[in-house]
């Protein structure tokens, strides 16, 4: 249960007296439906708790309009063992920020050793570049989710896999989520643009955006701010845990079958240009990883893999980057967009099935014919 201290109105107008910490203990432990009508209004100024009764830990975050960002932050947080009983109080008073065990997004402060996770103030420009000496390479200016994630991210991806994940395979889901979740979370929270030149489309389903809705309309009456806020972190909570789990699951297993073509590559042609991959698997990241782990980067041009949809083979360009569609050598030109019989004609190839009009991948009915593509490729592109 997510518990929330919204600070707000004055005890004193309900208790003739001020609260036993008993009595301080029942009201910070309901939830925030429960909180409004045990109260009988929305909430409570923390400088009426006594002080010296610190009764759990609290989170500190800014109340308004909520960001994708902090959301993160707070979800991340409450999964640490230290954290995960902690009360979340959403204001701006740096009075009470100051009370506050940790504070995320707000209170214009970074200083780890002392919990404060803020990126709003002019002399912040922190990346994960920046931070760890040049160990990462994501230059993103951070937002408080890339901050909270920078210093707790490998303890909370190893809560999410559970105990028996090692550290290694920590340190690979942790980079692999930060390049492809909290960057983006960073980015859009900072205002800064994913590409150069003009924008030609609208993206507006991304986890920052669906978080954003979340907010209260201008026209929406009598909401619950901080309900509003609960769902926003269970939104953004559930979407880092599926990409975690997703990278284990499904991405990390790949990266033995990437190896072993790689370390196969001289065997399938000398020129080390090709790779087979036994079983068909997401190999772009970790091939781009693993040539630069063996200084070897741009060297595979082409791999192969079977369609086991219809039993047929596929050579497929390497990108430049993953996910560009700029590849380090295109299948010839003149094969492109050609079929079947007029394609095996034109190559000098049997069994072949199609060539892609942008000349990125192809097909063939054997292996062996895939191969003999993907070698003569390679041949044209030398002479």
């Amino acid at each position: 249960m997510l518990g929330f201290i919204r600070p707000v109105a004055n005890l004193s107008r309900i208790f003739s007296k001020r609260p036993s910490p008993c009595q301080l203990d029942q009201i910070i432990r309901l939830s925030p439906g429960r909180l409004d009508s045990f109260l009988g209004f929305s909430s409570f100024q923390m400088e009426d708790l006594p002080s010296g009764k610190r009764l759990c830990k609290r989170i500190g975050t800014h109340n308004g309009k909520f960001h994708c960002d902090e959301a993160l932050a707070c979800y991340m947080l409450k999964r640490l063992e230290e954290y995960k009983d902690a009360k979340i109080v959403r204001t701006r008073n740096q009075k009470i920020l100051d009370e506050c065990d940790i504070v995320v997004d707000v209170g214009g402060s970074y200083n780890s050793p002392t919990h404060r996770y803020d990126h709003h103030h002019r002399s912040f420009n922190e990346s994960m570049y920046s931070l760890s000496n040049g160990t990462k390479k994501w230059r993103t200016k951070l937002s408080s989710a890339g901050l909270v994630y920078y210093h707790f991210g490998q303890r909370v991806v190893a809560d999410v896999l559970g105990p028996e994940v090692n550290e290694n395979t920590v340190n690979l889901i942790y980079d692999q989520v930060y390049g492809s979740l909290i960057e983006e979370i960073d980015g859009i929270d900072n205002g800064i643009n994913a590409f150069d030149g003009d924008q030609r489309y609208s993206i507006t389903t991304t986890v920052s955006h669906r978080v954003g809705r979340l907010n209260p309309k201008w026209n929406e009456e009598e909401v619950n701010e901080d309900d509003r806020f609960a769902a926003a972190m269970e939104l953004v909570g559930s979407e880092f845990c599926e990409t975690v789990r997703g990278y284990y699951s499904t991405w990390l297993p790949a990266r033995s079958i990437i190896e072993q073509a790689l370390d196969n590559k001289l065997t399938v042609d000398k020129s080390g240009n090709i790779i087979i991959l036994e079983t068909v698997c997401p190999w772009q990241d970790h091939l781009f990883k693993l040539e630069v782990d063996s200084d070897s980067f741009g060297s595979t041009k082409y791999v192969l893999y079977e369609d086991k949809s219809n039993e047929t083979w596929r050579v497929q360009a390497v990108p430049v980057r993953p996910g560009s569609f700029e590849n380090r050598l295109s299948l010839p030109e003149e094969w492109r967009g050609l079929r079947d019989e007029e394609l095996s004609v034109k190559s000098g190839i049997p069994n072949c099935i199609f060539v892609h009009a942008t000349g990125f991948i192809g097909g063939n009915k054997t292996k062996e014919g895939a191969l003999q593509m993907a070698k003569r490729a390679c041949a044209q592109s030398n002479h």
